[in-house]
Formats: C-alpha cells, sequence, structure tokens
C-alpha cells in the first residue's frame, strides 16, 4: 500500500486547451449567429424606428399625410392609451388604428363598442383575423396575402375611384354586409372595404359613419406617399371629418389591468422562430459531437504503452469507483483462464464450474480436500473491503504456483 501511495499519478481530466480545441467551433458558430442577430436587430430597427408615428420622418414614419391633411385644416392627435381612443370617437373624428394586432381581445371588443354608432370614421390598419373580426364584425381576414402590392380600386367608391391604383396590396379581406365597397381585389378578395354603420348615425352634415379596414400600411409611410394614388388615398380616408385621432397602441398600457399578457405572449414571433431554430441547431451539433454508437473499432496507438501502465491504470480506476466486484472478478477470471490449460481442461469451459473444479482438484491430488475451497477461491462472493481483496490475489497467486510446480 505505501508503494502504490508513492507511485506518480497521471491525471485522466481534459486540460484547458484540450476544452477549448474541442468546443472552439461551436463557440465561433454560437458568436457568429450572435452577432448577426444583433446586425439585424440594428438595421431593422433604424429603418422601422417610429413605423406608423404621424411625428416621425422616418421612412415608414407618417409624418408626410399629418403635413398634408394639417395643410387641408384637418388636426392630427396622437393617442396611445385605450382611454383616450374611445374618448375620442364622435362625428367629427376619424380614429385611425394604427397597429390593431397589439390589443388585447378585451380592448379590441371596447374600442368597437366605443366606436359603433359615433357616426365618425374608423380606420383600421392592417388587422389579422381575430383582431378584425371584433373590431369589425362580419369581416374576416384571409390567411393568404396579396401577391401584388399595387392594386386597381375596381369599386364604386368615390376615394378610390379619384385615387386610382394604390399600394394597398397585403391582407385581403372578405364581408358578408351587403352595402360594404369591396376595393382593390386581389384574386376576388378586396383589400380595403369600407362598411357603413349599421345604425344609421351621421356626422354634422349628413356624413354618415363608417368603418375602413386597409389591407396594408403602405399609403401612409413618408417613403411610399408620392408613389401611384397613395397619397390622394390617404388624404381622402383620413380627411373626411375635421379632427384626425392617431392612435397608437403601445404594450404598456395600463387602462385594462385584466388584460395581461405573458412575456412570449409580448415577442414577435419571428424571435420565437429564431429561438426553435437555435435550439434544433444546437441539439444537431450535439448529436454531431456525442459519443458514436455500434462497437468498438481497433486503432493502432501513435505510442508503445506498457503492460504494467495499463493494469495500474485499470487498477486505479477501480479503487476509483470502489469496484472491488469488478477487481475481483478480474482477477478470478484471469487465474482461471491460465488454469485451465495446465489441467487439461479446455479453454472454453474454464469458467465452468463443473468441468474446471474436477481437473483441478485431481491434479492437485485433492490437497484442498473435497473442492469447496477450491469454488470460493475460483467462482466466490466478491471480497467485502481491500484487504480481503488483497488477500484474494495473494491466495489466487498461490494456487497458481502451486499448478505450476512440477
Amino acid at each position: 500500500m505505501t508503494t502504490e501511495a508513492t507511485l506518480p499519478s497521471t491525471s485522466t481530466s481534459p486540460g484547458a486547451r484540450q476544452v477549448w480545441t474541442r468546443a472552439r467551433g461551436i463557440v465561433l458558430a454560437l458568436i457568429v449567429l450572435l452577432a448577426a442577430a444583433v446586425a439585424i436587430a440594428v438595421v431593422r430597427s433604424d429603418a422601422r424606428h417610429g413605423e406608423l408615428d404621424p411625428r416621425s420622418a422616418d421612412p415608414y414614419g407618417s409624418r408626410a399625410v399629418a403635413e398634408l391633411l394639417a395643410d387641408r385644416g384637418v388636426s392630427t392627435r396622437v393617442v396611445t392609451t385605450l382611454d383616450d381612443a374611445r374618448a375620442a370617437a364622435g362625428p367629427d373624428t376619424t380614429l385611425l388604428v394604427a397597429v390593431p394586432d397589439l390589443l388585447t381581445e378585451r380592448q379590441q371588443t371596447r374600442l368597437h363598442s366605443a366606436t359603433e354608432g359615433s357616426g365618425g370614421r374608423t380606420v383600421l390598419v392592417a388587422p389579422g383575423g381575430p383582431a378584425v373580426e371584433r373590431l369589425a364584425p362580419g369581416v374576416t381576414a384571409d390567411p393568404a396575402l396579396s401577391v401584388d402590392s399595387t392594386l386597381a380600386p375596381a369599386c364604386d367608391l368615390p376615394a378610390a375611384r379619384r385615387a386610382g391604383t394604390a399600394d394597398t396590396g397585403g391582407i385581403r379581406y372578405s364581408s358578408g354586409h351587403i352595402e360594404a365597397d369591396a376595393c382593390y381585389p386581389s384574386r376576388r378578395l378586396a383589400t380595403l372595404l369600407r362598411i357603413p354603420d349599421p345604425s344609421g348615425a351621421a356626422a354634422g352634415e349628413g356624413t354618415p359613419g363608417d368603418t375602413v379596414v386597409l389591407g396594408a400600411p403602405d399609403i401612409l409611410y413618408n417613403n411610399h406617399l408620392d408613389e401611384h394614388g397613395n397619397a390622394s388615398l390617404a388624404l381622402q380616408l383620413l380627411g373626411s371629418r375635421d379632427h384626425l385621432v392617431w392612435y397608437l397602441p403601445s404594450v404598456s398600457d395600463t387602462t385594462a389591468p385584466d388584460d395581461e399578457r405573458s412575456f412570449f405572449d409580448l415577442l414577435p414571433s419571428g424571435w420565437l422562430w429564431g429561438t426553435l431554430q437555435l435550439f434544433i441547431a444546437a441539439a444537431l451539433a450535439a448529436l454531431w459531437r456525442a459519443r458514436r454508437l455500434g462497437p468498438l473499432v481497433p486503432e493502432k496507438l501513435p505510442v508503445a504503452i506498457r503492460a504494467s501502465e495499463t493494469a495500474e491504470g485499470r487498477a486505479r480506476l477501480y479503487r476509483k469507483a470502489n469496484a472491488r466486484d469488478r477487481a475481483a472478478t478480474a482477477l478470478r477470471s484471469a487465474t482461471r483462464t491460465r488454469l485451465a490449460p495446465l489441467v487439461g481442461t479446455p479453454v472454453a469451459q474454464a469458467h465452468t464450474p463443473e468441468a474446471l473444479l474436477p481437473a483441478l482438484s485431481a491434479h492437485l491430488h485433492d490437497a484442498h480436500g473435497d473442492g469447496r475451497s477450491l469454488h470460493t477461491l475460483l467462482f466466490g462472493p466478491p471480497p467485502g473491503d481491500d484487504a480481503a481483496l488483497i488477500a484474494l490475489a495473494d491466495q489466487l497467486d498461490a494456487l497458481e504456483r502451486q499448478v505450476r510446480r512440477p
């Protein structure tokens, strides 16, 4: 035991250099993905800053529309809460809802109850299926988007006929209202709908209230306003009343405390899909780097290793794992394999007590009595402690020397 304790120990754990060599490919790939995600986010955030905001002069802002409306005597006021939007509904007001999909189900229902019968105009910008069904009952959104962006009016709505072609291509809608104006069709479904107020409420000069569903926000963007009939259509849709209230829904709106959204509801769908793709990539990388299944493939070692070093290494592993049973099994199996040819027993039957023990007893002239001690020595239970394991090794060595003695 003292000699074993003084032997130099060799660490089998991988060093920092080995860990880095194995993991640098995955780390580099993650860094590239992270840098690409940050770059895309920065580019998109710069391009979409102030989107559909009438105070923004950015390409995707709507300040140009607000300036043109101001020249025609129409005032524009921006609101960001549901209470302000509901309070603004009236016969002399056009209420534009910039991103209806940001509203919760309860907020959409409350907004519709405030605008219905108000006599004013409500403009919904590209609402999705659930949102448009609550904000404009009787209207449904088709899952397939319009193929073309620029479309012709193809309807009798005066505003559309005066504007001509416009960039309304986006979400396509169908309506069950008989008196609805379906304009700018794409594959027989409209991208602009005007639904008259069924209550028959009218504005100050007899102009009836209505709801306009717009399939795309392009005609309101600064960088698209001077294309086709976009400016004419936008000014006619938003300038029919003296006042324009521009509602920019915000996730920080606390006017509806019961409509709480989870963290995942606030994340854009693109980020969720991106996270799923990252998990799939990580799983594929793990499978690529994981241990291969199947039989071991022998290969030549780059250097020759002495048998004593191999035996010592395995012994240290057995000791570290406290695997006395495996160590005893290895010692007994090796001893039986060496003893079988010496007593005339085939090696294939070396591990069968009925074949090995009688031949061994006969060779030793029954030196161990009835053979029960030989059975315990060669096929017995595992030792209970290290001392018993050492004693077992000594007894196996003594038995082998005795058999080999001429």
